[in-house]
């Protein structure tokens, strides 16, 4: 990976842009209030100016620019950007990378709020193709106990513009954000959820400790054999059209991956068989997940 100029640290990306040319557009999260996310904790919201990252582009040898095929505009919910300047940097990322084929983005809830059909669709003219949306849960409890700010019917409403302007979705759940009280309510209505949408995407992320330290203290945190059963409880209920799932993330547990309806049975299986692998040995199914990210 090159770096052309400097970022503002942290910087995140999905596993899936590991190959794109970032451009850090707004800094932090326009929300940052979630108890589970500590992301963005350490910098306040900004929205860089188009001149600043007309700037960074220019600073890219012509050379290397040619080369650019997939595009990752940062930071947690860059999709907030003004829609007039948005375009405008769209315009300009197709000017000077020739050979660009896709941009994607972060979408908080917020920042979908702030774009309509009609405003979407032109940004996917401008080759905004994919947004990774954080849903967490389907459940309303467990989205007010993490403090989303937003509702499951009014996502599902704000998702639902993207598809309608064909910007594909990557949509993102976490096993074990509710704890032990609230896991079968969050897996019934976090499935549920991805039923009724069909996203072109899921993933599954753990719940994992990264400058949060305060949710813990609010949730039974599930062991690790609890967390295989949860994760066995969605894929069990799920039925989307055409939904490719991943459980991929380095938090995760059980790697599954695969396409809906297609490997629904498969990746069934495949759950059930390392459950009772958990089940054979116990101290491992009763211990509590450690992964930990420290470093901002």
């Amino acid at each position: 990976m090159y770096y052309y100029f400097d970022y503002n640290e942290p910087l995140f990306r999905p596993p899936s842009e590991a190959r794109s040319l970032i451009f850090q557009i707004t800094l932090g999260c326009s929300q940052n209030s979630c108890t589970f996310c500590g992301m963005y904790k350490s910098k306040p919201f900004n929205v860089r100016p188009v001149e600043e990252i007309r700037a960074e582009m220019q600073a890219i040898p012509a050379e290397h620019r040619a080369q650019v095929q997939r595009i990752f505009l940062a930071d947690g919910d860059a999709l907030v950007y003004p829609q007039a300047g948005l375009l405008e940097l769209l315009d300009l990322l197709c000017e000077y990378f020739p050979a660009l084929t896709r941009v994607a983005a972060y979408a908080s809830p917020n920042s979908l709020t702030t774009k309509s059909v009609e405003e979407l669709k032109l940004l996917r003219e401008g080759k905004l193709r994919i947004l990774y949306f954080g849903l967490e849960s389907g459940d309303d409890a467990t989205l007010e106990l993490v403090k989303k700010g937003f509702d499951r019917e009014k996502m599902l409403e704000l998702c639902q513009r993207a598809k309608d302007a064909q910007i594909k979705l990557s949509v993102t759940a976490i096993l074990g954000l509710a704890g032990r009280a609230g896991s079968r309510e969050h897996v019934q209505a976090t499935a549920d959820w991805i039923n009724r949408l069909s996203p072109e995407y899921f993933s599954l992320l753990t719940m994992f400790r990264r400058h949060n330290d305060a949710h813990f203290e609010l949730i039974d945190q599930l062991s690790n054999g609890e967390v295989v059963q949860e994760a066995l409880e969605i894929v069990r209920q799920l039925s989307p059209q055409k939904t490719i799932l991943r459980s991929n993330h380095v938090s995760n547990i059980l790697n599954l991956a695969g396409s809906y309806p297609k490997d629904r049975e498969r990746i069934i299986a495949q759950a059930e068989a390392s459950l009772a692998e958990a089940q054979r040995h116990p101290a491992w199914y009763r211990l509590v997940p450690d992964y930990e990210e420290t470093h901002f």
